[in-house]
């Protein structure tokens, strides 16, 4: 699993070539408070059996609230044959530090 700073996410998500998944793994009332805009919520303890639904093909960037839950997601969806995976280092938490400034921490 590739490890990306927020700056890099933005700058994969900018270019938008690649059609990547935003895949946030928290929980619904954190989605609730802040989220990157396109993302889609599954948390983390659905995570083993969405991946069952999911394409193992496509590029998913995951992200959680630091990059704990993210990283163990990825290990969970790797485990099931996905290998395009992007772990969002520093989480939504960074994110909001370096990229949206006026999304809401917490």
């Amino acid at each position: 699993m590739r490890q990306l700073s927020p700056q890099q996410v933005f700058e994969l998500i900018e270019k938008n070539e690649n059609k990547s998944i935003l895949l946030d793994v928290r929980e619904d009332f954190e989605n609730e408070i802040c989220a990157i805009e396109g993302s889609i919520n599954i948390p983390l303890q659905k995570i083993s059996e969405a991946a069952e639904e999911l394409d193992p093909q496509q590029e998913y960037i995951l992200i959680c609230h630091h990059g704990v839950r993210s990283q163990r997601a990825g290990t969970i969806m790797a485990s099931q044959g996905f290998n395009k995976l992007i772990n969002l280092v520093g989480g939504i938490d960074a994110w909001a530090c370096n990229i949206a400034n006026e999304m809401k921490r917490y």
